[in-house]
């Protein structure tokens, strides 16, 4: 298809309703696409092939070369045969996450707004200070966090104070490591992060636990909220920063600046109560 070509069936959209519809269509299995595959290794690999694929399309569309555009057309019809293969763990957690989402529509009771969400996070963290258990739980905003999921234990619960609160009982299978919160569900428990290599921390008595809150913030754009063992200190972590000493109104209020305006599964709450109306 020419530069030619591509600007006329542009002109001529809006004169079929079909066309609209159709492009929408489309749009909606890309956007299905994406958010399958965010939180996994797959979706870098897919983005570098996206911005070459773009690029190199462009390039022959521009100066119309037609050996070019015949090789590429070949390319893509092996890339399709062999994407299903190069990611068949990432299909199979694909195919999984699907039937959970509807498994919730048929659940409507746990789904949880932001407010709750961050209620529910500020409780159990003001429980585990006053008791003194340390505490790490990571809340997964853009950047993917499945890795660091897949090192610890897998859960998929509802999250709620009482379930923080027994996950990070001292002596417990699970209260060494971090908890790694997805949208309204705790993922897995008892993950392993990256330790972060910085020399100036705001307190030399920091011990691991805070290492790894602030290793995650290197890397992600995760928000890590720690409570310490040793002095029941409260902090929120987020872009390689420690906001320390805070009580339940603060975190409370600071969460819901961080994750309050990046929640991704609002649309699918709101599909699924729009669907259980109809």
């Amino acid at each position: 298809m020419g530069l030619q070509e591509v600007l006329w069936t542009l002109q001529n959209l809006p004169r079929n309703p079909l066309n609209l519809l159709d492009i929408f269509l489309v749009a909606m299995v890309f956007f299905g696409i994406l958010q399958a595959v965010r939180g996994t290794r797959a979706a870098t690999l897919l983005r570098g092939i996206a911005v070459v694929v773009a690029f190199v399309w462009g390039l022959s569309i521009v100066f119309n070369l037609q050996a070019f555009s015949w090789l590429l057309s070949i390319t893509f019809t092996g890339l399709a045969i062999a994407l299903p293969v190069i990611f068949q763990d990432d299909l199979r957690r694909w195919l999984d996450r699907l039937g959970r989402i509807i498994q919730q529509a048929e659940a409507p009771g746990e789904v949880l707004r932001g407010d709750s969400l961050i209620a529910e996070i500020t409780d159990a963290a003001h429980f585990l200070s006053r008791r003194r258990h340390g505490a790490l739980i990571v809340l997964e905003r853009e950047t993917g966090l499945q890795e660091y999921a897949d090192s610890g234990v897998v859960l998929d619960a509802v999250v709620t104070t009482e379930l923080l609160q027994t996950i990070f009982f001292p002596n417990t299978a699970l209260h060494d490591g971090a908890v790694i919160v997805r949208g309204n569900r705790v993922v897995a428990a008892a993950c392993t992060l990256p330790i972060s290599t910085a020399r100036r921390l705001p307190d030399r008595s920091m011990g691991l636990r805070h290492r790894a809150s602030l290793g995650i913030s290197e890397v992600s754009d995760a928000v890590a909220v720690v409570v310490s063992e040793e002095s029941g200190r409260i902090s929120l972590v987020v872009n390689g920063r420690f906001i320390r000493g805070l009580d339940s109104e603060r975190l409370s209020m600071i969460l819901g600046e961080y994750i309050e305006d990046n929640q991704p599964w609002r649309l699918m709450t709101w599909l699924q109560q729009r669907l259980q109306r109809v």
